[in-house]
């Protein structure tokens, strides 16, 4: 088995040789190609799917850093932080809420789609 990459021939020859290893390795360039010599959306989809999860979450480490805190460090010891906790969340504070959920839920269904095509 090889272990470099033959040469910069196209971006394709790349992707396969990235997911398959060496090309005249024992089945290599199976379900790599369709019959028109594309790369197939599987193999794209394996090639991108780690670069999309890395901007997901470092998109969604900064949407929860930029949220607002309503505890205090008495909080944690078990006093009555009830009057800070609790406010309507408007304008920008509330987008910023709803884009964090839906980062969530994107990185969760993608970590979910990389789990079922491993």
């Amino acid at each position: 088995m090889c272990n470099k990459f033959p040469g910069p021939t196209s971006y394709k020859d790349m992707l396969v040789f990235r997911l398959q290893g060496c090309p005249n390795s024992p089945g290599a360039g199976l379900h790599t190609q369709n019959q028109y010599d594309r790369v197939t959306p599987m193999v794209f989809l394996q090639a991108v799917l780690p670069y999309v999860q890395i901007l997901l979450s470092v998109l969604l480490i900064g949407a929860v850093l930029l949220q607002r805190t309503g505890a205090s460090v008495g909080g944690a010891f078990g006093s009555d932080n009830f009057s800070t906790g609790f406010h309507t969340r408007r304008g920008l504070e509330k987008t910023l809420f709803y884009a964090t959920i839906a980062l969530g839920i994107l990185f969760a269904l993608s970590a979910l789609v990389n789990l079922l095509i491993s």
